[in-house]
């Protein structure tokens, strides 16, 4: 077994068994959604398909890119991807690097197309990997492995300085990004992984031509705690490198995350992931000015029950999502950023101290997406 393969099984294994979260909060407990007591609708005519990418999904949901590599990966790529086409949402899968560098690895990732012929499937590269020399040709594989409709390209600096191997070294990855973004047929999208996009990185990376991101905020999943845990395990119960506070801290947590993002790039299309655990952190998630919200540990650990585990995760998610629709007085997603909404608390100091204007994000700019969109469409 590889090392790359033998860090997916890993990491498989510490996140499926839990305490790999940040004690930090998302922030989207200081969100409320306004509820309209006299919605004036009809819950049964709430229509959650959503534009996304080019590509229109059947409900505003993202399984973000966790696995593959291994051969245990296979058989949880082939699980999630059938629940993903029956639901017609998006699915991601984890970094492709092991898939590219050991061929006979690349049915692990494979897989979801075979199960999920018509969903919306993502492939996954890690930017230190194109400051090391991958390119376009990479990509081109990884597309090609999956038959993917898009890109991500993960940003990952936190996971990187802690983990044994980490490669940190991202200079010139913006060069190889934009080539990237010119040359290839399908969308590039820039996600972080569980400490989130900033305000500054979706300007930069705006100014190079990325359409798309996955913001991944602070608040699920903290892969510098993941690889803290893999570390101590390795190594007599202490890390090569204690994270301290970082492990719990460090981070745009994930409601700031999807504001910044959607305030420097009002045409861009967003995941709202990192700490999305229920339908109503859906709703608030895309209310703040999400496209789709992502989520990937949870889906991990309902599979714990098997495929019907994760499908009433999923049933459960669509349901919830459709009655907070329903109760802001919408019939479909882009409602939710018409919906009433109050900020405040913690929420609310950091996003004025971040330069957010708070009212007027909440009024008007939640809705230039749709206005860009339009122009676009002309």
């Amino acid at each position: 077994m590889s090392e790359t393969s033998r860090r997916k099984l890993e990491h498989l294994d510490l996140v499926s068994k839990g305490s790999t979260e940040a004690s930090e909060s998302t922030l989207l407990e200081y969100v409320r959604l306004v509820h309209r007591a006299s919605p004036l609708t009809d819950l049964s005519h709430v229509d959650l398909t959503k534009d996304f990418c080019g590509k229109e999904l059947r409900a505003p949901l993202m399984i973000t890119g966790m696995t593959g590599g291994h051969p245990e990966a296979e058989r949880v790529n082939a699980q999630l991807a059938e629940v993903a086409e029956r639901f017609g949402i998006a699915l991601g899968v984890g970094s492709q690097r092991a898939g590219i560098e050991s061929p006979s690895l690349a049915r692990t990732y494979s897989v979801v197309r075979e199960k999920a012929p018509s969903a919306f499937i993502v492939a996954n590269l890690g930017a230190p990997q194109l400051g090391k020399g991958y390119g376009l040709r990479e990509a081109v594989a990884a597309i090609d492995m999956i038959k993917a409709d898009a890109i991500a390209v993960h940003f990952n600096p936190g996971q990187e300085a802690y983990q044994d191997e980490g490669d940190t070294d991202f200079s010139g990855v913006l060069a190889k990004l934009e080539e990237l973004v010119e040359e290839l047929s399908v969308p590039v999208i820039v996600k972080e992984v569980g400490t989130g996009l900033s305000r500054e990185d979706v300007a930069l990376l705006s100014s190079i031509g990325v359409k798309c991101f996955d913001v991944a905020g602070l608040g699920g999943t903290n892969w510098i705690k993941v690889e803290a845990l893999r570390s101590a395990a390795r190594h007599g119960g202490l890390p090569l490198r204690d994270p301290g506070p970082l492990a719990d801290r460090w981070g745009n947590p994930t409601a700031v995350a999807v504001v910044e993002a959607r305030a420097a790039a009002p045409w861009a299309y967003i995941v709202g992931s990192g700490g999305v655990r229920n339908g109503l952190d859906v709703a608030k998630v895309i209310a703040l000015g999400a496209d789709v919200a992502g989520f990937a540990a949870p889906a991990l650990r309902a599979l714990s029950k098997g495929p019907q585990g994760l499908t009433s995760f999923i049933e459960g998610l669509i349901y919830q999502l459709k009655t907070a629709i329903f109760m802001v007085g919408g019939t479909k997603v882009e409602d939710l950023w018409r919906s009433g909404l109050t900020i405040w608390g913690r929420l609310n100091e950091e996003l004025k101290v971040r330069g957010i204007d708070v009212e007027r994000y909440i009024l008007t700019s939640r809705l230039e997406p749709l206005l860009w969109r339009n122009k676009l469409a002309v």
